[in-house]
């Protein structure tokens, strides 16, 4: 075994003969450990959240979505989709048109969007998920609404006789003074079917409607969507089937994926996850003093010992090593005791749900490797800094002191 390891073990395991200097090691260790443990348990709180947040969004969003470059509609073919159809591992696509709306109901006005889908949105996306009743029924006379439009306008599912009635401009030119308030737009009264609840923007937002139906509202032409939604087969990438995709609908189109759709989302949830580890990294440099001061201590307590080591032929740069091993050995044990603490921790939340936001909703945790090696890696650096910092202290004058 390497003189200097065996060395810097045994000083990790003896003891002192000053109560004081054990006081000040257990102290020092206790932080490690604690620090350690509370950097792992915030880092898997945030993928909790992140995973939580993203959920919501995944109720809408496809593994890929074809908008238009430019404007808001473009013409699919016959001839595209039958190649779409053809591609190996896509499973499914739906088409949809999306539109500003006003909603009226029993005198109360709400601006929101229409979205046309056809039959096999479902299938696309996770809003089944999302249902209050599970009656997903979309026809001629039947649409689904967001809970917050419900509140808005007093909705309530399967009021047929007061149907919300919904307003959309019609295309076209010249000036809206010349001409009456009736010719302006189409109105088209609908029954509420079923009710979604995902979060406040976007159950202020939707309205599920058929959507020939709502071409024919928008008086737009049966073959012009707003968008195409896509999922793969199990275990196919998106990204393998993109590239078939792009070259179906051609250049006026882009893809984007549930990560571009929501960027903006993806870019806030990373950057609170990065303040956060910053933030506690600062608090375990602060912690690590500690370290430095605890190994110091050491040193002048272990002053004979390494005057002995020094004479029996043990350089100044060996004796720096040894303490320099027992404050690396000390972080590093203790670094790993905490994660071990923390993974329990976090095991116990993902079980039992102890810690809940609201009494049907424990408070979202996840559990990743990757968090573990961040934790390990942050203590193990900073304890190499303060080790570092500490061992540097001893030369030839406080040995021959």
């Amino acid at each position: 075994m390497n003189f200097t390891l065996y060395i810097a073990k045994r000083y990790v395991r003896s003891k002192s003969t000053q109560n004081a200097v054990n006081i000040i090691n257990f102290i020092t260790f206790l932080v490690i450990v604690i620090g350690s443990a509370a950097l792992f348990i915030v880092l898997s709180a945030f993928a909790g959240l992140k995973t939580f947040s993203l959920s919501f969004t995944e109720s809408f969003d496809p593994q890929l979505k074809a908008l238009p470059v430019a404007g808001k509609t473009f013409t699919l073919s016959p001839e595209q989709e039958e190649r779409l159809h053809n591609i190996e591992g896509l499973a499914f696509y739906s088409k949809e048109l999306e539109e500003k709306v006003s909603l009226e109901h029993k005198g109360k006005n709400h601006i929101a969007y229409i979205k046309g889908i056809d039959s096999n949105y479902r299938k696309v996306t996770g809003v089944d998920s999302v249902l209050f009743y599970g009656n997903w029924i979309i026809n001629e006379s039947q649409v689904v609404v967001g809970a917050g439009i419900t509140n808005i306008l007093g909705l309530t599912v399967n009021e047929f006789l007061s149907p919300l009635q919904i307003y959309a401009f019609k295309p076209g030119k010249g000036s809206i003074s010349q001409q009456s308030i009736s010719s302006l737009y189409n109105q088209l009264p609908v029954v509420v079917s079923d009710v979604y609840g995902v979060e406040a923007d976007l159950d202020n937002k939707y309205v599920f409607a058929d959507l020939r139906l709502t071409q024919a509202l928008l008086e737009k032409d049966s073959l012009e969507v707003s968008g195409i939604n896509f999922k793969t087969d199990d275990g196919v990438e998106p990204s393998s089937v993109r590239s078939e995709i792009q070259a179906i609908l051609g250049s006026g189109i882009e893809l984007k994926n549930r990560q571009q759709l929501n960027s903006t989302l993806y870019k806030m949830l990373n950057t609170e996850n990065v303040a956060t580890y910053l933030i506690f990294t600062l608090v375990l440099i602060i912690a690590l003093f500690n370290v430095v001061g605890a190994i110091i201590m050491m040193i002048l307590d272990k002053q004979q010992n390494s005057k002995t080591l020094y004479s029996l032929g043990t350089t100044i740069k060996e004796l720096q090593r040894i303490y320099f091993l027992q404050g690396v050995l000390v972080t590093g044990f203790g670094g790993l005791i905490g994660v071990l603490i923390g993974v329990l921790i976090v095991w116990s939340q993902l079980a039992f749900g102890w810690l809940r936001i609201t009494p049907s909703l424990a408070y979202p945790v996840k559990f990743e490797f990757i968090n573990i090696t961040i934790v390990l890696a942050t203590i193990l650096v900073l304890g190499i800094i303060a080790s570092k910092i500490a061992s540097s202290r001893i030369n030839k004058k406080l040995i021959e002191a």
